[in-house]
């Protein structure tokens, strides 16, 4: 390997450690209760190192999901590349999540994940930092429509629409999904009516966006 590979690899173990460290810090005591400062020397390196990697606190915590946040427009790349349609390729992505209890779906009950969901979504400066998440998600998507469909696709306004019915469906299953484990549910009873949900809501985007099918 490379010696930028070397270091890019030594980077993202140094993003995952913090990261970790943070999020159980914040599990065990509260978002607000723990300062970045302490953050930093838990971790053993200093405040400016950390916001070097991290420029706020809230992405101490959202780093988990930033491997995900160009997830729907690779998906939509890949798809193209073996001349499969968007929506086909979305579908099928979400059922497979749901059968294989991906916590992005929403539909896992591990105490670990149970945890990490309530601090994100009980905690309302980590709500409003998700939103710059789904803001990029539908724009890498939005490029990824683009590009796979075309003359098909009439401005990249149409893109940007039909990108954000795309994410927002994606993110209403998976916070429903989460809402009934959260309350109690079983992923098995959840299981059947997230599968049924699913199917409705990208038959329903189908019709509405019949370029992407």
């Amino acid at each position: 390997m490379s010696e930028t590979g070397l270091r890019e690899r030594k980077r993202q173990r140094m993003y995952q450690a913090v990261s970790d460290i943070a999020v159980r810090l914040f599990i065990e005591r509260g978002f607000d209760a723990v300062s970045v400062a302490e953050v930093a020397a838990a971790a053993e390196i200093s405040k400016p190192t950390l916001f070097r990697y991290f420029p706020a606190k809230e992405d101490l915590v959202l780093h988990r999901l930033a491997d995900h946040e160009q997830e729907a427009a690779r998906v939509v790349t890949a798809a193209h590349a073996e001349g499969v349609a968007p929506l086909p390729a979305l579908r099928r992505h979400f059922l497979d999540g749901l059968a294989a209890d991906d916590p992005v779906t929403g539909l896992n009950d591990h105490p670990n994940v149970h945890a990490f969901y309530d601090l994100v979504y009980g905690t309302p400066s980590l709500v409003a930092r998700l939103y710059g998440y789904l803001e990029r998600s539908e724009a890498t998507l939005a490029e990824a429509l683009t590009d796979a469909l075309g003359d098909d696709l009439p401005s990249a306004l149409d893109a940007r629409l039909a990108a954000g019915q795309i994410v927002a469906v994606r993110r209403i299953l998976a916070e429903e999904n989460w809402r009934r484990i959260s309350a109690g549910e079983r992923v098995e009873d959840v299981r059947g009516d997230a599968v049924a949900a699913a199917e409705r809501a990208f038959a329903a985007l189908g019709a509405g966006l019949p370029r992407l099918i």
